[in-house]
């Protein structure tokens, strides 16, 4: 079938290029050229604006957001509402709020478009082994896409979970566990790190990835850093950003009563991440020199 794109970031570019070798007719669009140019050198119709992307499809039509959560999904996705046709069914695939999700449902539908959210799980390893995908919104219109995602995912890699929202409530929970098993995997790699035993951490990896309870995809990647980057990760400043899920995921959490302590640890651990000379901890030092006379140590 055919489908449009627009996005072609790391994750919307290869997902166009997953399609267009799965056999899909895919028109790729880009704010900037270079993606596009580079998208159709790996199977897409090229389109540089999101009318000309419109036009070359034939309705009802499937178009498809794979750019950043919040103003810029709504300036792509009124965009696609600009040229398209009743019964169109527009798609999120970026990490929206599913509040927001949920809005958009129901403002798209009320001019006659149809709308899913599609939680997308996958990264820069999506285009060889397929993205998890988790989608919400109108049965009639999953029926419709089924062999876009049939595509894109592995095997039993997709599921649709529900009303409007469902898809990205589910991805955002998924993310905000990511959050909490890297955190996991960090202070015991830490441990490791600091011990008297001068652990070889890459070799640590790679015998818990056979057997072990611990092994996971994400210990995958954990030991292909270490074989990369030493067990010492000397060239990594260890400063870790947030796209959001995780937020939403306490925020939620807070909402429903529902207790995720390390959860919110982990959240908050990659605050600190971003802290040069914590205050906090400032503060904390100040104490301990106040009421047992600890040694400060000073710039």
């Amino acid at each position: 079938m055919e489908i449009g794109i627009y996005g072609l970031g790391r994750m919307g570019g290869n997902m166009a290029t997953r399609l267009a070798q799965g056999g899909h007719r895919v028109v790729a669009a880009n704010r900037s050229r270079g993606p596009v140019d580079e998208a159709a050198q790996n199977g897409a119709i090229p389109a540089y604006t999101i009318e000309e992307m419109v036009s070359k499809l034939t309705p009802p039509r499937v178009l498809w957001s794979m750019v950043p959560a919040g103003a810029v999904t709504d300036e792509t996705l009124d965009g696609f509402g600009t040229y398209a046709s009743r019964g169109d069914i527009f798609v999120d695939g970026g990490n929206s709020n599913f509040h927001d999700s949920q809005r958009r449902a129901e403002t798209y539908s009320a001019h006659g478009f149809r709308f899913l959210d599609i939680g997308v799980s996958g990264g820069i390893w999506g285009l060889k082994i397929g993205y998890c995908m988790m989608v919400g919104g109108p049965a009639d219109a999953v029926v419709v896409v089924t062999p876009l995602l049939d595509t894109l995912a592995p095997p039993n890699g997709w599921a649709h979970f529900g009303k409007s929202g469902a898809g990205h409530f589910t991805k955002m929970v998924h993310n905000g566990i990511e959050y909490g098993m890297m955190q996991a995997y960090g202070e015991g790699f830490e441990l490791l790190h600091a011990s008297e035993f001068g652990l070889d951490l890459h070799a640590v990896a790679r015998v818990w990835n056979h057997g072990s309870v611990v092994r996971s995809w994400l210990l995958e990647l954990a030991e292909r850093a270490f074989e990369a980057e030493g067990s010492d990760l000397a060239h990594i400043k260890g400063y870790v950003a947030d796209s959001g899920e995780g937020r939403w995921t306490i925020q939620e959490a807070i909402a429903h009563d529902v207790p995720m302590t390390a959860l919110a640890h982990a959240l908050f651990a990659r605050f600190s991440s971003r802290q040069e000379d914590s205050f906090a901890m400032k503060v904390a030092a100040a104490l301990r020199n106040q009421f047992g006379g600890h040694e400060l140590k000073t710039e």
